[in-house]
């Protein structure tokens, strides 16, 4: 039986300074992102500013992706996430430039910076988990860190307009700053009984560009012969197709189709961050009692669920029974998301677990940014509403691939894979510590 939420935290001295980490980190970039986009509007009073801000954010984190992975299956991982949350800091308080020099192009520039940085750490949390728990623990592990990244997006985003309206922004970037401070003091307090936090793989030697290429190559060739992990990346491809959308539809809907104005918007939203933690309080329950078997059927009924509730969010007359709508959609996603990251650490080996996180997480922002901007352009030609119901059906679509792809069969449980220390020649690197 896996344990509950409170006894992993207990218990578990390494996931408890990760999840501190996590919980101080996460709300101090919610802070930054309030402050940065309404700065963004101070200083241009234009939304164009506030797309460019966005855009900034999403592509240098997309081109960061392979690089990350690499990086994080070639080194120790504790140090590459350490050092990802000091640069953050650096970049974080510089914000504070901002306010002096006014200059649109450094709030891009230092946008960008800071979360061409961050797959660094995301990706090597994800990739340490396994290391940090035991099996058993290794699911709640998962439900809980997705279901505290939910809780301070709802949470953060409301400290960080509420601190920057009382104290200016000046405050919301040194808390950021602070706050990756913090993170890197609580994963410097990781140990192992390696010594390290080295991946399970052959001793690297060889460090330039085209071996670095390889490396990224054959991540992408282990997750196409392993059609489980392929289809779990695609999947996130298939949400965010619709996922995207939703970031410009939620405003859209609480602000013009309802006419609720701000209020509007937060009950959406809302209703929406509810959701995913319910869904992923939901996942850590359903998790330990299905059969392989069972996780792929919940899957395509969760997709359908998501989907269909997302279009019927899209049509409904009032906004009490859209926030329940997408509620609802949000409850079936973050079950989900929960179920297959679980799939993904326990069956991804060491050797491959920073790539495959950090490509499939490439796929997901990238088809997110592609969404978002499609969503935006077609809010000039295209009624809202039916935006929002293709947005709806491009998410239920993955109910339909996943669902053939199942019960075809093509869903097999993924072989263990050797070990680097079984092949012919090898020492690990590891040394007992």
């Amino acid at each position: 039986m896996a344990p509950n939420f409170w006894s992993i935290l207990r218990d578990n001295r390494n996931y408890r300074y990760t999840w501190m980490g996590q919980v101080v980190s996460e709300a101090g970039d919610h802070f930054n992102s309030i402050a940065v986009l309404s700065l963004a509007l101070d200083l241009t009073g234009s939304g164009v500013a506030v797309g460019g801000v966005m855009m900034a954010r999403t592509l240098p984190a997309i081109l960061a992706g392979p690089a990350a992975g690499v990086v994080l299956d070639r080194f120790d991982r504790r140090k590459i996430m350490i050092a990802s949350d000091l640069v953050r800091a650096v970049f974080a308080i510089a914000f504070v430039l901002v306010l002096t020099h006014r200059q649109q192009w450094l709030l891009y520039f230092l946008s960008g910076a800071l979360m061409f940085a961050s797959p660094f750490f995301t990706s090597g949390r994800s990739a340490i988990l396994p290391r940090i728990t035991s099996a058993e623990e290794l699911h709640t592990a998962n439900a809980m860190t997705q279901t505290t990244a939910w809780l301070t997006l709802s949470i953060g985003t409301m400290l960080g307009g509420v601190s920057a309206m009382q104290f200016g922004y000046a405050w919301a970037f040194v808390v950021n700053a602070l706050s990756f401070v913090f993170s890197a003091a609580m994963i410097w307090r990781l140990r192992t009984a390696e010594g390290d936090f080295r991946p399970e793989r052959k001793a690297v030697s060889h460090h330039s560009p085209s071996e670095y290429w390889r490396d990224f190559v054959e991540s992408l060739g282990y997750m196409r012969r392993t059609p489980l992990i392929l289809a779990i990346a695609l999947a996130w491809v298939g949400w965010a197709s619709g996922g995207g959308a939703a970031q410009i539809l939620f405003t859209l809907y609480g602000e013009l189709v309802y006419k609720r104005g701000p209020a509007g918007i937060g009950i959406i939203w809302s209703a929406a961050g509810i959701g995913l933690v319910i869904g992923g309080v939901l996942a850590h329950r359903l998790g330990p009692r299905l059969s392989f078997r069972a996780y792929t059927h919940t899957v395509t009924v969760q997709f359908a669920i998501h989907g269909i509730a997302y279009v019927l969010f899209a049509v409904m007359p009032n906004i009490w029974l859209a926030a329940a709508f997408i509620g609802l959609s949000r409850i079936a996603m973050g079950s989900t998301n929960v179920l297959n990251r679980t799939m993904l650490l326990t069956h991804v080996p060491d050797q491959f677990r920073g790539r495959v996180f950090s490509t499939a997480e490439m796929m997901m922002n990238s088809t997110m940014m592609i969404s978002l901007a499609a969503a935006s352009a077609a809010t000039a030609v295209f009624p809202i509403r039916g935006i929002g119901v293709v947005a709806g059906l491009l998410s239920a679509s993955t109910a339909i691939f996943w669902g053939a792809a199942d019960f075809s069969g093509k869903l097999r449980e993924p072989a263990p894979e050797p070990k680097p220390a079984e092949e012919e020649g090898y020492e690990s690197p590891v040394t007992p510590g």
